[in-house]
């Protein structure tokens, strides 16, 4: 099919081609700027289901590829393609975009134009860094995301907003140079940048030097990821980012750029280096765990509901870098079910507070109590979101948590128990979030009097929270495209430990056939 040729440039550059559109509109028509924005994120969107739709589920490896020169010298190629992992990463990308539109809608007073053009950049941006499969078009994307969402934060953003977009940048660019320098590497000993190329290339032993740069080229890529997931001790920018962020920065910067590290540790350190992730899972696994519990006990005092819901992205992401190296198809496939099952939930829950925030302008938790009689659409809502994100059974999270801890456990039991334990403390600290800001006595007439969800609101939250519920009882449509490709990306790990297991059976072999001829000897002198 002619379209499955250019399905992947389509839906990467349509919020580009946007971008550029919008700057030719006045901007003093902020209405048409709005709807304009808004409409091009939606053409993405319904053009992005192309994906979904032609899919084979399946097959392993990648479809919709589209592989042309680019740059003779060095050798870099237009390559794109996407398997069962990165196609539902786009998807996610481009449902939330247009919804974190529509919550942003009345917020932006100054500037509306570059606040829309900045946004369709970074989702042309988000969307290469997932489908893009020549690693210095990978790392292209990877940075042109840090320009958009520092200025999103820096220029919308609240009281701290500069520091936090200064921290957010220098963290993020600062860690992506030794995954640049690893990718440099790797193209002086290959003069590929093509991801498939080099792996074949690593399979067959065809790198020059390679044993030896293995370790570092792993802690290169490990790092640029770790800073953006954020795994522990990284994390320390993702809470400032999140709390001085707008609304949709803070949707987009959960709900999509954290799965880029994530989703990194998945398709490239697990992709190019089987034997160097198997070597560090162990302490990777323990920074996970490490993670997870600190992140939940962290947002359990936080007195700021935006910062609380910022440290349980720590927590939650745990899960995700704890189901990837536990190593088993289990673990694997409930990591990227959570990557998903977090960009719904965290996603909804920032535009939630978001919500709030429009009408009294503080996340300060001390200042509410007693929304629910207010607002008993928002209260709804509010519940039905945060019990998918504390994992509630028929919900979302349930399903990627219960495939998480059970990879953990056929890991290591002692990982299983560990990280289980966050799923108690974040019940704790979600539903005493709730307790606090919708029951109890109605203080002051401010919160008496705040209106609940409107049209707009309302069309914007009820997707997610629908898609939350049919996520945790429909799992199968989504795992019959994943499974075959975290299947795939297991391969060269279980090759290696099939090799390992080979080569101790021929030792094991080998040893009886001396042994008898030991014990022969002192039998034939004893004859004699």
């Amino acid at each position: 099919m002619r379209m499955d040729s250019v399905i992947l440039t389509l839906v990467t550059f349509i919020p580009a081609v946007g971008a550029l559109l919008m700057m030719f509109l006045p901007r003093s028509n902020g209405k048409l700027l709005k709807w304009f924005g808004f409409a091009v994120s939606l053409i993405a969107f319904v053009v992005s289901l192309h994906l979904p739709v032609h899919f084979t589920s399946g097959q392993p490896g990648f479809q919709f590829e589209v592989n042309l020169p680019w740059i003779a010298t060095p050798n870099i190629h237009y390559h794109m393609g996407v398997d069962g992992i990165s196609l539902w990463l786009v998807i996610l990308t481009t449902f939330l975009v247009p919804l974190s539109f529509l919550i942003q809608w009345d917020s932006i007073h100054g500037e509306i134009k570059e606040f829309f053009i900045l946004m369709l950049l970074l989702e042309t941006a988000m969307l290469g860094v997932f489908v893009s499969l020549d690693l210095f078009l990978f790392y292209v994307f990877w940075e042109a995301t840090l320009i958009p969402m520092a200025l999103i934060i820096g220029m919308y953003g609240h009281e701290r907003r500069v520091y936090a977009a200064v921290k957010f940048f220098l963290y993020t660019m600062v860690a992506s140079v030794f995954m640049l320098a690893a990718i440099i590497w790797l193209y002086a000993q290959t003069a590929s940048f093509d991801f498939v190329v080099i792996q074949h290339a690593i399979q067959t032993g065809a790198i020059a030097g390679y044993a030896s740069a293995a370790t570092w080229l792993f802690l290169g890529f490990s790092i640029a990821f770790a800073v953006k997931v954020p795994i522990f001790p990284f994390h320390t920018w993702l809470p400032d980012a999140h709390v001085e962020a707008p609304t949709a920065g803070s949707v987009l910067l959960a709900g999509v750029l954290l799965k880029m590290g994530t989703y990194g540790l998945l398709r490239f350190n697990l992709g190019l280096f089987p034997d160097q992730a198997r070597h560090h899972a162990p302490w990777i696994n323990i920074l996970a765990i490490i993670g997870i519990v600190y992140g939940a006990l962290v947002a359990l005092v936080q007195p700021n509901m935006k910062k609380l819901i910022a440290y349980t992205s720590v927590s939650h992401l745990g899960f995700c870098v704890l189901g990837i190296f536990s190593l088993t198809q289990t673990g694997i496939d409930g990591s990227v079910y959570q990557m998903l099952n977090h960009g719904v939930s965290t996603g909804a829950l920032f535009m939630l507070l978001g919500i709030i925030y429009d009408r009294r302008h503080t996340y300060d938790i001390r200042e509410f109590a007693g929304l629910a009689s207010p607002m008993p659409r928002f209260a709804t809502l509010f519940l039905l979101i945060l019990l998918s994100s504390v994992g509630l059974p028929l919900m979302n999270g349930f399903v990627g948590e219960f495939l998480v801890l059970s990879g953990a456990f056929q890991a290591d039991h002692w990982y299983g128990i560990f990280a289980t334990t966050g799923v108690i403390w974040s019940a704790c600290y979600l539903l005493w979030l709730y307790q606090r800001i919708f029951y109890g006595e109605t203080r002051t007439a401010a919160n008496a009097g705040m209106p609940d969800l409107n049209a707009r609101e309302r069309i914007s939250l009820w997707p997610l929270a629908i898609l939350a519920v049919v996520m945790g009882v429909a799992s199968a449509f989504w795992m019959q495209s994943i499974d075959p490709a975290t299947t795939e990306a297991l391969r060269n790990v279980h090759r290696l430990e099939q090799s390992t297991q080979s080569d101790q059976s021929a030792r094991a072999t080998t040893a009886p056939r001396t042994t008898p001829a030991i014990h022969l000897i002192p039998a034939a002198t004893e004859s004699h």
